[in-house]
């Protein structure tokens, strides 16, 4: 079963302390989304980022939501932190599902990947939309569970069990850096 890296929104907004959605919880993620990089390029995974990319003008989401993450602003820019940028494939989207008006499932079936290591910000909304439609289209989820954050704890325990009870595995990270090492790892 092949294998890809799902990031999800990380993004200066989130990830930045300049950022409108940063929070300071996100800092511990840093070492964790590099080693889950690292894990997928040295193995040949693809390694997918799904980011939000709104344009200037009505979007629907605003009206949820302030004007945020603008295509081409600096809160939608991937940080600098992020090792091996060159590399990851960028997939824009202006929902909160990284499959939701993008190309993800097709860049994915093209790929043959079966299997996705999903991780980023926040738990609650886009990773577990992502999750959700990724589910639903017929991936096997899996989600280490120090790759992932929210502002909301309650919210983010309640998407963790979500997930794991529903939509696919809530695992460890070295369940997921093994996934993403081994064809045959679970």
């Amino acid at each position: 079963m092949s294998t890809a890296l799902v990031l999800v929104d990380v993004i200066n907004d989130f990830f930045d302390p300049g950022g409108v959605n940063y929070h300071a919880s996100y800092d511990a993620l840093h070492g964790v989304l590099n080693q889950l990089v690292h894990a997928a390029l040295e193995n040949g995974r693809a390694v997918i980022h799904v980011v939000e990319r709104h344009r200037s003008g009505p979007d629907f989401e605003f009206k949820k939501l302030p004007v945020h993450c603008l295509d081409g602003s600096w809160d939608a820019t991937v940080p600098s932190w992020l090792a091996a940028q060159e590399q990851h494939i960028m997939v824009p989207k202006r929902r909160y599902s990284g499959f939701f008006g993008t190309d993800l499932d097709l860049l994915l079936r093209e790929r043959h990947v079966r299997r996705l290591v999903v991780a980023g910000v926040k738990s609650h909304v886009c990773v577990r939309a992502t999750i959700q439609d990724a589910f639903a289209f017929g991936y096997d989820v899996l989600l280490p569970r120090e790759a992932t954050g929210s502002n909301r704890e309650n919210l983010h325990l309640a998407s963790l069990e979500d997930v794991d009870r529903y939509l696919g595995r809530v695992v460890s990270l070295a369940e997921g850096l093994q996934a993403l090492q081994a064809e045959g790892s679970p």
